[in-house]
């Protein structure tokens, strides 16, 4: 079986904006099932288990709630080593950076990272408890949608 573009949405459904990269993925799926390049997942809170689809990738699309220095739904794309270096820098801006900076290792340490991989952070407006996203985040997810694909489209 060729391996696919992995997007991999993150987040907290129960915490507003936090969940807005499952609610990508959860778009792409339903809009895109059958997309021959890509394979969508939804990646929760993140946990060890998503060190295999990752490994069997032949590249990383994450997407995120991310602080990114924007109003809210401002969408901001780190590709590569910006990724890396996003994950890396100082002071926490997700909640679920620490976990993957833990996956990003873990593949590094295996030798199994995608050389192709990228970031799409979505600034939050709120983070508290709430099953829904925002207005502000909830009309940044079509766009965050198209770029995951056009990522899709550059890296076949």
């Amino acid at each position: 079986m060729a391996r696919k573009i992995l997007i991999l949405g993150i987040g907290n459904r129960l915490l507003c904006d936090d969940g807005v990269g499952v609610h990508v993925v959860e778009q792409l799926q339903q809009h895109h099932p059958a997309h021959p390049e890509a394979e969508f997942l939804d990646g929760g809170t993140l946990s060890f288990t998503l060190a295999v689809p990752i490994a069997d990738a032949s590249a990383l699309v994450v997407v995120d709630a991310a602080q990114v220095a924007g109003r809210p739904g401002a969408i901001e794309l780190f590709e590569g080593e910006a990724m890396d270096r996003y994950l890396a820098g100082g002071g926490r801006r997700s909640v679920h950076e620490v976990g993957l900076m833990d996956m990003m290792a873990i593949a590094r340490l295996s030798g199994t990272l995608p050389a192709r991989r990228a970031l799409i952070g979505i600034q939050p407006q709120e983070t508290g408890w709430g099953e829904w996203p925002t207005a502000e985040v909830a009309a940044a997810i079509p766009a965050a949608c198209d770029l995951a694909l056009r990522l899709v489209e550059q890296w076949q």
